[in-house]
């Protein structure tokens, strides 16, 4: 028997969808034009799968910062920053954040993956109660797995579930951190974060925001939802990163808790892994700066999601419960969801398509990420092709009742 038969299950859902000619799950693109387009097996294709919220990975600005500190300091740090020390690129880019955030410190990892994970496996340890909303994602419940807390869950975006389970433990010793996110990744909705902030108050826990996906989106200066909902000063923690809003790779965490640098030597993620190399700490701090600065690329962002979510609503899709940077369409199964993400990818159109179990509610979805760098005739251009393709599968209601059935 093979050591990769625990898998068995896996792999047949896998194949299930190798089966209709294409991998969904391992795109290869042959050239990445701009943020909006790149080339897929020869041919143009816009680009509406990718976290470029604000466009950034191809300005100039974030280009030449990032060239420049790798001419001067090289390709990598090759080693971690307990082991080899830090660059004072490192130093600069927590200071910035931390201001950003109006905190006192802040900690950069390497991905915003290792930021969760280290969050949550040395925030709360044994004896502790880590309250995490049941959508959270999987880097949240891999840091969950790291620690020794008990893991508790709660019903998603529910604070009437979240009191009740934390009110089960009154009398039990450790402390309860609870773990929300600004913007869910997959149906695109927001945590009702001044309701969460209502119960940490009543029941004296702590809590940590996920803004990942908010951060450059939500809030007036860009910070992300508590920001946008005023709750700032209830937030203990905030985890993020920069694979999205600020175009490069890296995580980080901001506080103001002032026993926090005690992370430095006990978070595992941090101290055993490489540092971001230069160039990324150059375009980030770059990026950082632009997203403060050029505030209209919010508007533009906003703007587009806008257009785009009222576009697919107007035409019958189904889609999450508001317009912002990810915007998910649910198909019924997924032999259809398979296929419609094909005929959307041949007509020049690329997005995700997330599949049970990476879903909630075991929904199928075609995942749709927005861009401030997407112009109008590129959202108009999409919401032509998901027109087309759904005439094409006899989506719509007048299609169905020509046809006489049912999709």
């Amino acid at each position: 028997m093979s050591i990769f038969a625990k898998h068995a299950a896996y792999k047949v859902a896998y194949d299930s969808l190798k089966d209709h000619g294409v991998d969904p799950l391992n795109v290869r693109f042959d050239e990445i034009l701009s943020p909006t387009e790149g080339i897929i097996n020869g041919k143009r294709i816009l680009l509406f799968g990718s976290h470029n919220y604000l466009g950034l990975t191809f300005d100039p600005d974030c280009v030449e910062k990032s060239v420049e500190a790798t001419r001067r300091l090289g390709t990598g740090t090759t080693g971690s920053r307990v082991a080899f020390g830090n660059y004072d690129g490192h130093l600069q880019l927590e200071k910035a954040l931390a201001e950003f955030y109006g905190r006192d410190h802040a900690m950069v990892f390497t991905t915003g993956y290792q930021a969760n994970l280290g969050a949550l496996s040395t925030l709360v340890g044994r004896g502790d109660h880590l309250m995490l909303d049941a959508d959270s994602h999987a880097s949240i419940y891999d840091g969950s797995r790291l620690g020794y807390a008990e893991v508790i869950r709660f019903r998603h975006n529910n604070p009437d579930d979240l009191y009740k389970r934390l009110r089960r433990l009154d009398g039990l010793p450790g402390d309860r951190l609870i773990v929300v996110e600004g913007i869910y990744s997959m149906l695109g909705d927001t945590a009702p974060l001044k309701e969460f902030v209502d119960v940490k108050r009543q029941t004296g826990a702590y809590l940590l925001v996920d803004e990942a996906h908010s951060m450059g989106v939500l809030g007036e200066k860009g910070r992300g939802l508590a920001e946008a909902v005023g709750v700032e000063a209830d937030v203990d923690f905030i985890v993020g990163t920069f694979s999205k809003s600020l175009g490069s790779v890296g995580g980080f965490i901001v506080s103001s808790n002032p026993d926090f640098d005690v992370m430095r030597i006990t978070c595992r993620p941090y101290m055993f892994t490489a540092s971001l190399p230069p160039g990324v700490i150059a375009s980030t701090l770059e990026a950082l700066s632009k997203l403060q600065s050029e505030t209209y690329l919010r508007a533009d962002l906003m703007r587009n999601s806008v257009r785009f979510y009222e576009g697919l609503n107007a035409m019958g899709f189904q889609t999450g419960p508001q317009a912002g940077p990810i915007i998910a369409v649910a198909m019924p199964d997924r032999d259809i969801a398979v296929m419609f993400w094909k005929l959307l990818m041949e007509a020049g159109l690329y997005l995700n398509l997330a599949v049970p179990p990476a879903t909630p509610t075991q929904t199928c979805l075609l995942r749709n990420s927005v861009s401030a760098a997407h112009t109008t005739a590129q959202i108009d251009a999409a919401l032509a092709i998901f027109a087309d393709v759904g005439r094409q599968l006899g989506f719509f209601a007048a299609d169905r009742r020509r046809a006489g059935g049912v999709v």
